[in-house]
């Protein structure tokens, strides 16, 4: 029989340590992107490949988050004053996304503990897991491709990126086997950020996930693994040694952003505006002298 619709989980509640202190205040995920909040694009994403019930995990001091996502009568009957249909439509469409429902994960206790506060919510639906650290380019269907796939093998899937070994021990990483399709393996193992001489492979998990709702047992008897914290990749291991299922990976071969990073954020923006119609014209001279002078 077919499976109930795909609902959508974004864990937004960590503290942005990162990125102090501007998210001393402000919530990580609301840096700006171009013109957008990191987290905007997320949405957009789930949207795209289909989802419209949306659920973002939040922490405290997060309540920019549900406002973004929330209408403004004043503003928008000011924009309507001025006749400003344009930015109208811009401050709308946020509001209009998706059916977008928000939780607290109280304490942060890793990602497997905020996945595990979704249960209430997705209930027996499969649903995405979409971390807002990872941005993937709208040109790059990915999240599309792997829906596509639990479908096609009822199964957990999970995304996976090549990187450089002497990267690998920032990232969890899987241990696979081919199967019939090259882009796409049979997860055998995980290990969270090992070191390079340790890791299995050079296939790191990056932020997108497709999920069964029998994970929420799991996660319940799943202990705290590296740091303290509830660790995904620890219930995804489960997932992948038993035989009703197993977990599969997409390896993803496309344009990722990382936006968790000062520096790849940085180029994120500058590539995401360089590659718009708007923008792109005016930045691809200015950076070509720019790189000149250095």
């Amino acid at each position: 029989m077919p499976h109930k619709p795909f609902k959508a989980v974004i864990p937004a509640a960590g503290l942005g340590t990162r990125f102090l202190p501007a998210t001393k205040a402000m919530p990580k995920e609301m840096l700006p992107v171009v013109d957008k909040p990191a987290i905007q694009y997320v949405v957009e994403e789930a949207v795209d490949a289909g989802i419209s019930d949306v659920l973002i995990i939040i922490g405290r001091n997060k309540n920019a988050l549900s406002n973004h996502f929330d209408s403004v009568p004043e503003l928008e009957s000011n924009l309507v004053k001025k006749g400003d249909q344009d930015r109208l439509a811009k401050v709308q469409e946020s509001s209009d996304l998706a059916d977008i429902h928000f939780v607290r994960q109280g304490e942060p206790k890793g990602l497997g503990h905020a996945v595990s506060r979704a249960r209430a919510h997705v209930d027996d639906h499969p649903f995405a897991v979409l971390l807002g650290d990872d941005l993937i380019d709208e040109r790059d269907k990915l999240l599309a491709r792997m829906l596509g796939e639990y479908d096609k093998r009822g199964a957990t899937v999970i995304a996976l990126m090549e990187v450089d070994p002497e990267q690998i021990h920032l990232y969890g990483t899987a241990a696979v086997e081919p199967t019939d399709d090259p882009d796409v393996v049979k997860v055998t193992g995980l290990v969270e950020k090992p070191k390079k001489e340790d890791a299995p492979s050079n296939l790191a998990i990056i932020g997108r996930y497709v999920l069964d709702p029998k994970v929420f047992d799991v996660l319940e008897h799943t202990e705290p693994g590296r740091g303290g914290e509830i660790q995904l990749t620890d219930a995804l291991q489960e997932l992948a040694n038993m035989e009703d299922g197993g977990v599969y990976g997409v390896v993803f071969r496309g344009r990722r952003y990382d936006t968790g990073d000062k520096v790849e954020y940085i180029k994120a923006i500058l590539q995401l505006a360089a590659d718009r119609d708007d923008l792109g014209p005016d930045l691809r001279p200015w950076f070509k002298e720019f790189a000149a002078g250095l």
